[in-house]
């Protein structure tokens, strides 16, 4: 047996395939079968100092601030925040129209692990187009021993999790779902099948001192769900709902759209802004072939991208060695520099994220609370010396308009429509707790800590918003002089497409 750096794969038929360019050595490369017994060449490697320069890896992270920042931002979570929570039961509301991250608690653990954590990157898409080579690359991992298992046939078959760590080990999965200091606990509910198939790999590198990279199993469209051993879309949709930056991937080769990879789009529902598709081992085609191949991807992705502005397309090749002749290699050098900016913005902005999610958290879960304390005072209305406990209970429960339970927070309150939870969310929420385990809002007070709703609606109106702007005036000190832009020169938007 060859070692992974030793292995061939058979060529595809047509152009020089990427199998034939996955696994070889920095200097020669190996021949493919229809190929004629020719000298070895070498191969050259691509300069990848852009990647430190776009990424400003070089520069100081200024952590002391960042930290004094999450420092201010647990304080208000847990002061203002996680008490109304626990009087409500919020983290019990399973409901995906209810939260922007189905699911994700903040009070689960009983860490602040989901407010420490780095902003995660996930890479998606079929088997064998990249996304294990694109993190080597980006990683500088190829021809180390701790690269990235990569072939033409599907190699990977874990969710593996690439972070940051004093030193190069690899970390078992029931190990990171038992280790309070992460935030994949709630990954048990998948069951003992799936953390098998999870893995961590810590190694000290710049990079993931400010991100996560998460690669995960290659689509098999031929494959059923159940064969994979656990609930493969729930995972999915678990790091989907964590993930800061979606990239989800394809090669010319793999641009067909079977019920997997259709299921998978669904569960992006909601999610375009974050979504990145790339359209890797683009060198592997004349400029002709590449704009059919291009327009092809869209066709096939139009039925399952049913947004006004489609998410941003990426064309290039993305692994260390130079692309091949003769074909648009400034055009790819600008595409990977540009999909760079894209994930500095994401590594720049991670507090301004973190504490958007937190206030839009918050309004979640005063709104949860404000239901809550609707449906106990209508109860307690209705019921009376004769009355019956549950046909009352369940005359509210089945039928809330007809008391105008949510029609009243509208009313009452300045919540928008748009944030309000299904109803039948509630029937399943007061299935499992009892409504008279709930105190009204008004008793939630106390002489020392105040009121519970004014202390979130505090942090909700002033303390977060004014967190959010001191982080912005530190990243934006006023300047006296041109050296930032240039005198004559606009500020670069990041965000326009090119």
């Amino acid at each position: 047996m060859r070692s992974n750096m030793e292995m061939t794969h058979p060529c595809g038929v047509g152009i020089a395939s990427w199998c034939c360019r996955v696994n070889r050595p920095v200097v020669n490369r190996p021949r493919c079968d229809w190929e004629e017994e020719v000298e070895d060449v070498p191969y050259a490697l691509r300069d990848k100092s852009h990647i430190e320069e776009t990424l400003r890896l070089a520069t100081d992270d200024k952590s002391g601030d960042y930290t004094a920042a999450l420092q201010k931002l647990r304080k208000i979570y847990h002061s203002a925040i996680k008490p109304m929570e626990q009087a409500y039961k919020y983290n019990e509301l399973r409901q995906h129209e209810i939260s922007a991250y189905p699911g994700r608690n903040l009070g689960d653990s009983g860490t602040d692990g989901e407010i420490t954590s780095k902003p995660m990157v996930l890479f998606l898409g079929p088997w064998s187009v990249g996304k294990s080579s694109m993190i080597n690359y980006l990683l500088g991992l190829q021809n180390s021993p701790y690269q990235l298992y990569t072939g033409a046939e599907p190699t990977t078959s874990e969710f593996t999790v690439i972070m940051h760590g004093e030193k190069i080990r690899s970390v078992e999965g029931i190990v990171m779902a038992a280790d309070s200091s992460r935030s994949f606990s709630p990954l048990e509910k998948f069951g003992q099948n799936f953390l098998e198939k999870l893995i961590g790999v810590e190694m000290p590198h710049k990079l993931l001192e400010r991100v996560t990279f998460v690669d995960t199993p290659g689509i098999i469209e031929n494959r059923k769900q159940q064969e994979r051993g656990y609930p493969f879309n729930d995972v999915c949709q678990w790091f989907i709902d964590r993930a800061d930056l979606i990239f989800v991937v394809f090669d010319p080769t793999k641009l067909d759209v079977g019920l997997e990879l259709e299921m998978l789009f669904r569960q992006l529902k909601g999610r375009e802004s974050q979504i990145r598709i790339i359209l890797n081992k683009a060198d592997n085609l004349a400029t002709q072939d590449l704009m059919r191949v291009y327009g092809a991807l869209f066709w096939s992705l139009a039925p399952l991208i049913n947004v006004t502005e489609p998410p941003r397309v990426y064309v290039s090749s993305f692994w260390p060695y130079d692309y091949a002749a003769d074909t648009s290699r400034e055009l790819f050098k600008r595409e990977e520099i540009s999909l760079l900016e894209d994930l500095n913005q994401v590594i720049e902005n991670r507090l301004e994220n973190k504490i958007a999610f937190i206030r839009q958290h918050g309004i979640r879960v005063r709104i949860h609370a404000l239901l809550v304390d609707r449906y106990v005072q209508v109860y307690n209305d209705k019921m009376s010396y004769f009355s019956d406990p549950e046909l009352v209970f369940k005359e509210i429960v089945d039928d809330p308009d007809k008391f105008y339970i949510f029609k009243s927070i509208l009313a009452k309150t300045n919540v928008s429509k748009f944030d309000l939870p299904n109803r039948d969310a509630y029937r399943d929420f007061f299935g499992v707790n009892a409504i008279t385990s709930f105190k009204p809002l008004t008793t939630q007070c106390s002489y020392l800590g105040g009121c519970l709703l004014g202390k979130i609606e505090k942090a909700i109106t002033d303390e977060l918003p004014a967190l959010l702007s001191s982080i912005n005036s530190d990243k934006q000190p006023g300047l006296t002089s041109c050296e930032a832009t240039g005198c004559d020169e606009k500020p670069k938007n990041r965000y326009r497409k090119n």
